[in-house]
């Protein structure tokens, strides 16, 4: 029997789709690719196979999680099969430097970025940014890897010639303007099959740790006893979201086979949008889609099962 296969390495992100999986009834399986082995000479089984590989596995002890999954999601489509965010979705997953070469082609604007590989070039490829506020972050990154503000550059020499200093995985740091955002927050924009479902607005005043999923929020948005604090939760679905962004951004991930994925966008105080993220290993927050409404995992599992129905059970008559 044909199935959905959910590729990934992180099982808390992943269970809250397996279970809405079940819920539809859909047959699934788990490749969980943290290790494993490939043996190029059998074919994969039939089926759709929807890659939820992450840019930040290495942070989970899974090292070589997403170079393997690239050999595996090769080995997919060079035989044809299904492949739901495959590797040219992978490919910009783990580099921002390609998210931004491939936003730009399509017209959206980023921020001013300098990539650096080596202490003294990123010390180097800051000074372009004197007088102004500027931020590093990690080339392939996720959960904000790397992610620290800096308004001058001696600040920043103490931080890359000190013991706090992170090296990137893949050895690149990017530098990068500052863009402040009058009212501290940032919108995400969830496409699920291509189409757009929701945006997020995400509260920014409590630091750059912006991954929507349950398990990575920082701090409780709820006081001990139980009663909701005056501020507002850190991410609440707008609705009604609507911007001539969305059309440059289905296009964007149509031209690079992605169906799944939540791009981030700040304003300045202008209103100018500048596109600094895609994460195609998207995530939902429950408390926010609950507020709304709107359940992304369930919008996922509902198109996962409509391809998987497409392109294995349907009949034809004579």
């Amino acid at each position: 029997m044909s199935k959905v296969y959910v590729i990934h390495e992180n099982s808390e992100w992943t269970v809250h789709l397996t279970k809405r999986l079940e819920e539809l009834g859909v047959p699934y399986e788990e490749w969980h690719l943290d290790e494993g082995t490939l043996d190029l000479s059998t074919e994969p089984p039939e089926g759709v196979f929807y890659s939820r590989m992450s840019a930040s596995s290495h942070t989970r002890d899974h090292r070589f999680a997403a170079e393997f999954t690239v050999q595996v999601l090769a080995w997919l489509e060079a035989h044809g099969r299904t492949v739901l965010n495959g590797t040219s979705a992978l490919n910009l997953e783990v580099s921002k430097v390609l998210q931004y070469l491939k936003l730009n082609k399509y017209g959206v604007k980023t921020p001013k970025t300098i990539a650096a590989v080596g202490k003294q070039n990123i010390i180097k490829a800051a000074e372009s940014f004197a007088g102004q506020s500027f931020i590093t972050k990690h080339n392939r990154a996720g959960k904000g890897l790397g992610v620290q503000l800096f308004h001058s550059i001696e600040s920043l020499k103490t931080y890359v010639e000190g013991p706090t200093f992170e090296e990137p995985v893949d050895g690149i740091t990017l530098i990068q303007e500052y863009i402040k955002s009058p009212e501290s927050y940032i919108t995400r924009c969830e496409f699920i099959g291509g189409n757009f479902v929701y945006a997020v607005k995400v509260d920014t005043s409590g630091g750059f740790e912006l991954c929507p999923a349950d398990v990575c929020q920082i701090g409780d948005l709820f006081c001990p006893v139980g009663e909701e604090v005056e501020e507002k939760p850190k991410f609440q679905i707008i609705e009604g979201f609507e911007d001539e962004i969305l059309d440059k951004y289905k296009e964007v991930l149509s031209s690079n086979g992605i169906q799944v994925a939540g791009i981030e966008f700040i304003r300045n105080s202008e209103g100018e949008i500048f596109t600094y993220d895609i994460n195609t290993n998207t995530n939902y927050n429950s408390d926010a889609e609950a507020k709304a409404g709107k359940y992304g995992m369930l919008e996922l599992a509902s198109y996962l099962k409509k391809i998987l129905e497409e392109k294995y059970t349907k009949t034809t008559t004579a």
